[in-house]
């Protein structure tokens, strides 16, 4: 079909909106850990808030405003819903496969140890289904979403009172936090106004084209929101510390299902896309138990280049089945 010269308007509109979401949110994460790093915030608290919840801070954005917009009539409820829990499923499969793969074969092999599958693959793979679990019946309700909100609560709560210290890519300490504190504000309006924008923008394309929203939100939020965590990896690499960036990637997909389809499902409620239940959650649950049973009983818990060669077609099986399965979502 022709692309009117207004779409094209609106595309442009939405790619600068989309954008500025991705690059306000990682600047504000860098304003926040300095911040924390200047009044002396213990790791564990900056590693399960700053870094867990800011990697993540354009999935939550976009939940917070499509929540907001749902409720007040300006956004649709089928197809807002569709775009951000696409977006949000997308967004975790780039950084448990495509990242991970980067990751590994940019560096080599990595160990796992058992506490870190204890404490932190093993509630991945729980929060994957505690997703599938309370989005199975096609909707969100706000009971789900607050259970999903109290299971990230627990999980912190089990975190901190442990008090293991973690590793965390922490910014030089702020020397000016009353003007810092200022610009993360902004920043983080700046993060809210460009998700608006950018649903809005959203919701004009998928009507106009006739094109599945889940599957906008897999390509364009999904990918894009998975930045910020790209830049962690490609940061470990140079540093040498790889477990930097898996516990990065493992905890974004702690956060983005639990918090951020919680808190949108809680504030909203949401209609969740049969492909998400039937294929993406799915996909990402077998993969994920699949690879670390290979990686524990086969590779007696080592990660190598050939394991993240196998992430790679994951990622890529995960979006071929989606087009051919769901073409329509």
């Amino acid at each position: 079909m022709p692309v009117s010269g207004a779409l094209l308007t609106q595309i442009a509109i939405g790619t600068v909106a989309l954008y500025t979401l991705v690059t306000a949110a990682s600047r504000a994460i860098g304003r926040l850990l300095a911040l924390a790093e200047y009044y002396d915030v213990d790791e564990v608290l900056v590693g399960m808030t700053v870094l867990a919840l800011g990697t993540s801070l354009p999935e939550l954005s976009s939940h917070l405003v499509a929540s907001l917009g749902i409720l007040s009539g300006v956004l649709e409820y089928q197809v807002t819903s569709a775009v951000v829990i696409g977006g949000n499923t997308g967004s975790s499969t780039v950084q448990q496969f495509l990242l991970v793969g980067i990751l590994l074969i940019g560096y080599g092999t990595v160990h796992v140890s058992r506490t870190f599958v204890y404490e932190s693959y093993l509630p991945m793979l729980g929060a994957i289904s505690a997703t599938i679990l309370v989005a199975w019946d096609g909707t969100i309700s706000r009971l789900d979403g607050v259970l999903l909100l109290g299971l990230y609560l627990i999980y912190v709560g089990v975190i901190i009172a442990r008090r293991e210290p973690t590793q965390s890519l922490r910014e030089a300490p702020s020397k000016n936090p009353r003007r810092d504190t200022v610009v993360a504000t902004g920043l983080l309006v700046l993060v809210l106004l460009s998700a608006s924008l950018l649903l809005s923008v959203v919701e004009v394309v998928v009507d106009t084209l006739a094109i599945g929203g889940s599957m906008v939100g897999v390509v364009t939020i999904g990918v894009a929101a998975a930045l910020p965590e790209l830049t962690a990896v490609m940061d470990a690499i140079r540093r040498r510390s790889p477990h930097v960036a898996l516990g990065t990637l493992v905890g974004s997909n702690i956060v983005n299902p639990l918090v951020g389809i919680g808190l949108g499902g809680a504030l909203s409620t949401y209609s969740v896309p049969s492909a998400v239940v039937l294929w993406d959650l799915p996909f990402k649950l077998i993969a994920g138990v699949g690879l670390l049973g290979w990686a524990l009983y086969w590779r007696e818990g080592e990660f190598t280049r050939t394991e993240g060669g196998y992430m790679l077609g994951l990622y890529f099986a995960f979006l071929a089945g989606r087009l051919v399965l769901f073409p329509g979502q």
